[in-house]
């Protein structure tokens, strides 16, 4: 593919407006493409927030809980590194405590949608016909930005909206739906830095992440120490607006101008560059492959292993503070014998502690199954990136092409829940006294949720095979089973919709019995799923 060469830094007013000629028809492709998935992520979880104060309004009913809950959380450096501090007892800061963590679902979701339309369309070659066009060279970042910004916007609005239904102070509506835009912002722009650094979408998505990673892990680190940490990082920042809890609007002022500065940032970086390439120059690989690329299953783990390795440490940390946390539970129930009720019956034992654990376990479940799509979908990347019809063409059947990447698809999401479930038993047992039982019961707790996990696998391979034009609707397939899981928690959904999430069939293991018959059919749904899908990609043409 031909690139097109740097263009100098503008010096007059003509040449800026032509770089963004086109960004209004730019603007439009993307508004249709994501027609469907901007509109839901930026709806769930602008409306996530509100139900979670709903919740927390029936599950503590009169302020002395609250003030417990409150009380208990402030002594758990576990539960503040995964959530942040609690600032106030008031209803609005309790219940909008656990949707904190919309700030770093916004983040992903603006992540990935600059990424699809900006180092994505570049990969495929599409960013380069429409650049032969009168189309400038900023108008397909604009655009993209313009649509996550949009989006972002809705989110926040929609939060704001949705929490002042709830009969919340406006302020604090305010403040938490501005700090929700707000996240979507920075993020945005730091995905649209990422996608100048490398030709690769995968490396810049990567990359965004990365960094969204570490700026977890230094609030997480800071909201458990002192403090100070948390002010390098921008989630941190998000927190520190305290809606409720007397706010702080000035820190708004860091998210605008951490945001404008990095899409300045991602402009210049776009002039200095050619189309087509990134900034960092890629590695030149050896003159001959080695033994491990010798078949598609060596070339499926090159390609799935950092993915792999990512989600195996992040699943590692989170499992450890679970397993600190849940000492705290009791304290955090005492008062309420509402939610004890809700969490015994999604935890299945009258054990708070073990019921806890047992939910925790299954929302890492959703979360395997969020790494076991996006496996599924590399075999959609490639084949839309023209590089599986060159895999085909060698000595290599399409069964065999497939089931390289399903591999790690179905073995992946096993190994990065066995690494939460060490981590959850090892401190587990040390609070308790008991490592080799905790470290059993919790890996027996992880283990059972793996043939739900797959039943999502087998969607993303059904969709892939015989849908290919719509094989990421896997994603929405995935949210549609989470948000049926919360709102089923509450207790406000019919048994038969609850039914059609697969996380909640597998025994809820350490507090209940095992019972293999569940665990069956959710495999025999998984394999038939997985084999479908299979067999529809073998009959079909490429696309």
């Amino acid at each position: 593919m031909t690139t097109l060469a740097a263009r100098p830094a503008f010096t007059g007013t003509s040449h800026s407006t032509r770089e963004f000629a086109g960004t209004g028809q730019m603007l439009r492709l993307a508004l249709r493409r994501d027609r469907v998935i901007a509109p839901l992520w930026a709806l769930l979880i602008g409306l996530m927030p509100a139900l979670q104060v709903v919740s927390i309004k029936d599950l503590y009913s009169t302020q002395e809980q609250l003030d417990q809950f409150a009380a208990t959380t402030a002594g758990s450096p576990a539960l503040i590194a995964m959530y942040g501090p609690v600032f106030s007892s008031a209803l609005g800061s309790i219940g909008t405590w656990k949707a904190g963590a919309m700030y770093a679902m916004i983040a992903i979701a603006a992540v990935l949608t600059v990424i699809r339309h900006t180092r994505v369309e570049e990969e495929t070659g599409r960013a380069e016909l429409v650049g032969a066009t009168s189309i400038g060279r900023f108008a397909g970042l604009t655009g993209a930005l313009l649509l996550t910004y949009g989006a972002a916007a809705v989110a926040g609005i929609t939060c704001a909206a949705s929490l002042l239904a709830t009969d919340l102070p406006v302020a604090g509506s305010i403040a938490f739906g501005a700090a929700l835009a707000g996240s979507g912002f920075v993020w945005g722009a730091v995905a649209a830095v990422a996608a100048q650094l490398s030709a690769g979408a995968r490396i810049a998505r990567g990359v965004a992440l990365g960094v969204l990673g570490a700026a977890f892990a230094v609030r997480a680190v800071g909201d458990a120490g002192n403090g100070v940490l948390s002010w390098f990082s921008p989630l941190g920042w998000c927190l520190q607006i305290r809606p409720f809890a007397d706010e702080r609007w000035w820190v708004l002022l860091l998210l605008a101008a951490f945001g404008a500065a990095a899409t300045a940032l991602a402009y210049q970086l776009l002039r200095t560059r050619d189309l087509g390439a990134g900034l960092l120059a890629d590695r030149a690989g050896p003159a001959a492959a080695g033994p491990a690329l010798s078949g598609p299953v060596g070339l499926a783990w090159r390609l799935q292993r950092g993915s792999l390795l990512a989600w195996s440490v992040g699943f590692g940390l989170y499992g450890v503070l679970i397993g600190g946390a849940v000492q705290s539970v009791g304290g955090m129930l005492d008062d309420s014998g509402t939610l004890q009720d809700v969490v015994t019956s999604l935890g299945g034992s009258a054990d708070l502690e073990k019921s806890f654990i047992g939910y925790a376990v299954t929302m890492l479940a959703a979360a395997a199954a969020a790494y076991s799509v996006s496996s599924v979908l590399r075999l959609h990347e490639e084949e839309n990136s023209g590089r599986a019809e060159t895999v085909l063409a060698a000595a290599v059947g399409r069964v065999r092409h497939a089931t390289s990447h399903l591999l790690f698809a179905v073995a992946g999401p096993a190994v990065a829940l066995l690494v939460s479930g060490l981590g959850i038993g090892l401190v587990w047992g040390a609070t308790e006294g008991d490592v080799v039982g905790k470290l059993g019961e919790s890996l027996g707790a992880v283990a059972v949720q793996l043939p739900a996990v797959w039943v999502l696998t087998a969607v993303a391979m059904l969709l892939f095979g015989v849908v290919p034009k719509y094989a990421a609707l896997a994603w929405a397939v995935l949210s549609a089973m989470i948000v049926l899981f919360l709102l089923g928690s509450l207790g406000g959904l019919p048994q038969w919709m609850l039914d059609l999430v697969p996380f909640v069939h597998p025994p809820k293991l350490p507090g209940a019995a095992f019972d293999a018959v569940p665990i069956g059919w959710l495999l025999a749904v998984a394999v038939a799923g997985l084999a479908v899908g299979v067999f529809a990609f073998r009959r079909r043409d490429l696309r």
